[in-house]
């Protein structure tokens, strides 16, 4: 048997969601500008070191976990009128009013984690560098469909840094926040579908 003979592909089995995305991107950024050893966590509420300090278990040192996201409504980015869609149908192209989308803004925690004091506030600058400076976050509007452009969302910290130097086991972590602005969750439901004639403004939407 050679080896390396074939090559597997996992299949798509859904739609990968605008959400999962930008947590992907943002894992792969923080990677790129602060620190390889990046996790995301889905929970918080245990406490391994029983030393109050609510944080997870790491590997290795020096390390950052991504907590969240949690969703809070945006009113200043939301719509407020319903918007059209052109799609292809057995009698030709038509023109689908969709309600407006639901635009929240998704609200994250970072917990730092070092060993070392020093290395904990060099850490501590390279957050706040990075989240000085990448003042939006941008993802390829499609992906399967590149000529679609790109769309970016507001990016911005949130909140205090808070540090904790003292430790029963000689860890070091600080903890801060940011939140990506403006993002829709949902596109919103159809609410009724008519021929493209009726609505000749709307031609090139959509497509």
């Amino acid at each position: 048997m050679l080896p390396l003979a074939y090559r597997y592909e996992r299949p798509a089995i859904a739609r990968e969601s605008d959400l999962t995305r930008v947590i992907r991107q943002l894992l792969r950024e923080l990677k790129r500008q602060v620190v390889a050893n990046v996790s995301t966590s889905v929970s918080v509420d245990y406490d391994d070191a029983a030393d109050g300090q609510s944080i997870i278990a790491m590997a290795k040192l020096p390390s950052l976990v991504l907590m969240g996201p949690t969703l809070r409504q945006n009113r200043f980015y939301s719509a407020n009128e319903p918007h059209y869609d052109v799609v292809g149908t057995l009698t030709g192209l038509q023109a689908v009013r969709r309600k407006p989308p639901l635009t929240v803004d998704l609200v994250f925690g970072l917990t730092v984690a070092s060993s070392r004091t020093a290395e904990l506030f060099n850490l501590m600058g390279s957050v706040a560098t990075f989240l000085n400076r990448n003042r939006w976050l941008e993802l390829p509007r499609d992906p399967s469909v590149p000529d679609r452009g790109t769309v970016r969302w507001e990016l911005e910290a949130d909140g205090d840094f808070r540090t904790q130097l003292a430790s029963r086991d000689d860890l070091r972590v600080f903890t801060c926040g940011f939140v990506v602005r403006g993002f829709d969750v949902d596109e919103g439901l159809p609410i009724d579908r008519n021929p493209l004639v009726e609505r000749p403004e709307l031609a090139t939407e959509g497509l």
